[in-house]
């Protein structure tokens, strides 16, 4: 990966992707709240069964900068990707690509041949990346799930998700 500053000097990164492990947890408090992570920790049990794919894109030192799972429950014939993040700061380097390209190799090496995903009508910026990466429209429908509040509470958060697939054959 490539890291540009405004002054022209270059800085490179390796990153590679791995499966996603319990303890990555700590390290990837960027990604959300303590209700979020503690969802991603069920979704690891998930993963040790097989029934899911979570994947870390790390810095040499093993530090997750992205996240992101794959389900194979949600659709019969795909894998669908879920909770894709790239740490703020580090967005629009190409992370991203490189996670979803990796689960897109994972959906593949299971033999299955479409990858699909949802993505919130009101984040123009993914939508974008996964139009860039080959991913097209094919729906609409409703998504909510629990959020904490900065008072600690949970509350329901409700959206409205563009669904898009991909043909990995």
């Amino acid at each position: 990966m490539n890291f540009h500053r405004t002054h022209g000097t270059e800085v490179v990164v390796p990153i590679a992707v791995r499966d996603f492990a319990p303890a990555d947890l700590p390290s990837c408090t960027w990604s959300g709240s303590a209700t979020h992570l503690r969802h991603v920790a069920k979704e690891l049990e998930r993963a040790a069964i097989g029934e899911v794919e979570y994947l870390a894109a790390c810095t040499p030192v093993d530090l997750p900068v992205a996240i992101g799972g794959v389900d194979y429950h949600v659709t019969s014939g795909a894998g669908t990707l879920w909770q894709l993040a790239v740490m703020p700061a580090l967005q629009s380097h190409g992370i991203g690509t490189l996670l979803i390209r990796a689960a897109e190799d994972r959906i593949r090496a299971r033999g299955v041949r479409r990858a699909e995903l949802g993505v919130e009508e009101s984040n123009l910026r993914a939508r974008a990346l996964y139009e860039r990466l080959g991913y097209v429209a094919y729906g609409r429908q409703p998504d909510a799930w629990d959020e904490e509040a900065p008072d600690g509470s949970i509350r329901r958060y409700e959206t409205m998700c563009t669904l898009m697939r991909k043909d990995l054959s």
